[in-house]
This record gives structure tokens, C-alpha cells and sequence, in this order.
């Protein structure tokens, strides 16, 4: 029967039980007397009903209350509803025991956290990495057992697209990086991993480079003294020399730009993050640039629009280095008749620094690898150019530390664009 149906069939019973309290009582003068006494009848019986229902719902374990009519049809349908929770419910715990037992089995931590930032459940690892005990400190706010500053400001901000590595100070010393997913209604799964060996060898990576490079710098300073010594003296050589020695000074610079460009890349990754609190003027910090490379560049066209005066944290030195690579680039790729449009704009919630040219352009094939270290489009052109392939290296980490993202757009034969979007 459905509910229509039992609605219906009820209060057709209310009407018959009217009409009969009201044929029988009109004969006998009493038809009012017998009609509240039907409907006091009625009622005392639907409360009967209600505290039925009452007493079911207090424990669900018991059976449901058999009834005719309206109130049977109510009762199998609450129970269809319960049986129908108690199997999703069933289902649900399943799901999150084997989610657990997954998680459980990980060497990396894993913390389940509801949307008030309470502990839901930790796994051995977690507990081992961050010193939290389960189930004791189910309950417990994250923020308050896992006292990192840096870890409460990264869990606070909500942007967990990039996950943080801190270095930890104890017993010994120890990295660990947390990742940070969003689920539910609120609820946060906090990833922990000891990344204390990989960022040991990521850092003997950096000593090494940092090492050579300033290495290197000695012996090839001296080569290139004694190279232009001998070339200021040029008229003095065998015409046989001369080309050799020029060819010699040239590798020589290329050489000393990329030892600068590795030093500089090494510094930026051996420094570490910390909040930038200068203002920087990247109007200003534009209109200079701009004007330096204009009077070292008088053959080509550099237009500069700027549309905001907002300024950004920042540091002034790296964000000069990263707009020079670009504007550099640019030429390097594009014709001297050509011209190369620097702009600094607001849109929406971002704040956007673009260099595009009139260049080569780039295949959207290479977009994606053209930020790794001594990535090269066109091997042949390394020599024309004259780039170290670490340009855009050093552009990609300094957008990484000013909390900014590289995009790059490109239409083969008529140029690109290279935009560090800041958010505001």
C-alpha cells in the first residue's frame, strides 16, 4: 500500500467514524456528546500509536510495532529507511575499516583529522614520526600535539597544493614533509614522510655544484686573463692563431656565465624559504630594467605597459634576475626588427608580470620540460644563442619562492609569452 493509498484509507475511517458518532446521537439528542467522545476515542488512539513509534525509535534493535491501515504503512517504511541506513552505515565502516588497515600498513604517516581539526585516527608511523599516541589522542586538536609554527601556517592557509618540508632539531636531525588532501565534509587526511635521506642528498648535490662552480672560477679566470692579454695583442699573431684564440675567449665567457648562472641557482635552492616582508615596486623595479636594457640593446624594440602600481613580498635582487632572464630570452629567440612587450597588470586575484615577443615559438611539446636544467629545444642553437640552459631554472625557483606560477604559452612562428602570476 502506499502512502497515498493508507493516507487516503485513514481518513476515510475518521469520516465513516463521524457520520456514525452523528446517526447514532442524533436520535438519542446526543449527537455532539458522541462525536467528541469518538474523536477523544481516536485521539487516545494515535497517541497509543505515537508513543509506540516513540518507544521504537529510542532502540531500532527491537522489531518494529505491528499496525493496521496508516500507521502499519508508517512503521514498514521507517523500518525500510533504518534497514536501508543500517546497511549504508554497515557499508561506510567497511570502506573506512579497509581504508585504515591500507593506511596502517604505510611507512609514511598518515593522520585522519575532521573539520573541526580534531584527531579521528593515526596510524604507528604518524605516531612514530610526530610522537602522537592512538587512541589516546583521538579528540585532541592537531595543532595543539604537533607544535611546528611553520606547520601551523601552512595547515591554517588551506593551500595544500604544494606540500612543505621542515627540517626538525632533536636527538638527530630529520626532514619531514606533510601533504595535506581535503575529503568529506571538511575533513583533512594529513600525509607525514621522513624525507631526512633524500634531502640529505639533494643538499651534497647542491654542496657539489656550489663547490665546482666556485672551483672552477680560479682556473678560468686565469685562462681568460691570459686569453685577452694575448688577443690585445692580436696584430702580433699568425693569422693561423688568431681565429683559434678568438674561439677560445668566447667558449671562455659562455663558460663564466654558466659557473655565475649555477651559482646563482645554488644559492637561491641553498637559502632557505622565509617570509618575504619587503615591498617591492615592480613598477619601479620594470622601469629600470627596462631603461638598462635599452641603452645595452639600442638595435631592438622593448615596450613596457603598465596597467597596476601594486607592489608584492618579495626580494628585489632575485625578482630583477628572473624579469632579466625573461626580457633576454626573449631577444636571444626573437629578430632585432621584432619587439618585445614587458607588462604588469591586475586581473581578478592575481597580479601578472608577462614578457612576450614576436619570436621562433616554442612547440607545445617541449612547454612542459623547457624550466629543467640545461633543457634545450634545438641542441644546434645552444651556440647561436649563447644561453647556459639554466635561465629559466633560476626564473621557475624564484617564481617557486615568491609563492607565483611560470606560465608559458607559445604558437609556433609567432612567439610566446612567459607570465609569473602572483596571488594577491
Amino acid at each position: 500500500m502506499s502512502p497515498q493509498v493508507a493516507w487516503l484509507a485513514e481518513l476515510r475511517r475518521l469520516v465513516v467514524l463521524v457520520a456514525v458518532a452523528l446517526a447514532v446521537g442524533w436520535p438519542l439528542g446526543l449527537p455532539w456528546e458522541l462525536l467528541s467522545v469518538a474523536l477523544i476515542v481516536l485521539a487516545m488512539r494515535w497517541l497509543w500509536q505515537m508513543r509506540r513509534l516513540l518507544r521504537w525509535l529510542e532502540d531500532p534493535a527491537i522489531e518494529p510495532p505491528e499496525a493496521l491501515g496508516f500507521w502499519g504503512e508508517m512503521y514498514d517504511r521507517l523500518y525500510q529507511l533504518q534497514r536501508k541506513a543500517r546497511e549504508r552505515e554497515s557499508d561506510l565502516r567497511s570502506r573506512l575499516d579497509y581504508l585504515q588497515d591500507s593506511l596502517s600498513s604505510m611507512h609514511d604517516g598518515a593522520i585522519m583529522i575532521t573539520a573541526a581539526g580534531s584527531i579521528e585516527w593515526s596510524n604507528q608511523a604518524a605516531q612514530r614520526l610526530l610522537g602522537l599516541r592512538y587512541p589516546a589522542d583521538r579528540g585532541q586538536a592537531l595543532l595543539n600535539l604537533v607544535r611546528l609554527p611553520a606547520f601551523h601556517r601552512y595547515y591554517i592557509a588551506g593551500a595544500f597544493d604544494d606540500p612543505l618540508q621542515l627540517r626538525m632539531q632533536g636527538e638527530r636531525e630529520q626532514t619531514l614533509q606533510f601533504a595535506i588532501t581535503l575529503f568529506g565534509n571538511g575533513d583533512r587526511l594529513v600525509f607525514v614522510r621522513d624525507v631526512t635521506k633524500e634531502a640529505h642528498l639533494e643538499q651534497m648535490r647542491r654542496d657539489f655544484v656550489g663547490n665546482v662552480s666556485h672551483e672552477l672560477r680560479t682556473p678560468l679566470t686565469v685562462i681568460k686573463g691570459y686569453l685577452e692579454m694575448i688577443l690585445a695583442n692580436a696584430q702580433q699573431l699568425e693569422a693561423r692563431f688568431r681565429r683559434p684564440l678568438e674561439q677560445m675567449s668566447q667558449q671562455t665567457e659562455r663558460m663564466e656565465s654558466l659557473l655565475k648562472d649555477l651559482l646563482w641557482l645554488s644559492r637561491l635552492e641553498s637559502v632557505r624559504t622565509q617570509a618575504r616582508r619587503e615591498q617591492v615596486d615592480i613598477a619601479g623595479l620594470l622601469q629600470e630594467l627596462v631603461d638598462e636594457l635599452r641603452t645595452l640593446y639600442p638595435e631592438r624594440t622593448l615596450s613596457l605597459q603598465l596597467d597596476t602600481r601594486e607592489k608584492i613580498p618579495g626580494d628585489y635582487r632575485e625578482l630583477h634576475s628572473a624579469v632579466s632572464n625573461l626580457i633576454l630570452n626573449a631577444f636571444k629567440y626573437s629578430k632585432n626588427d621584432s619587439s618585445v612587450t614587458v607588462s604588469w597588470r591586475q586581473r581578478d586575484d592575481e597580479l601578472l608580470l608577462a614578457v612576450e615577443d614576436e619570436g621562433i615559438g616554442i612547440d607545445a611539446l617541449h612547454i612542459p620540460r623547457l624550466t629543467e636544467r640545461f633543457y634545450r629545444v634545438d641542441d644546434s642553437r645552444s651556440s647561436a644563442t649563447g644561453g647556459t640552459g639554466l635561465g629559466l631554472a633560476i626564473v621557475k625557483h624564484i617564481a617557486a619562492g615568491h609563492r607565483a606560477e611560470l606560465r608559458i604559452t607559445s604558437i609556433l612562428g609567432k612567439g610566446s609569452t612567459f607570465t609569473l602570476a602572483f596571488r594577491r
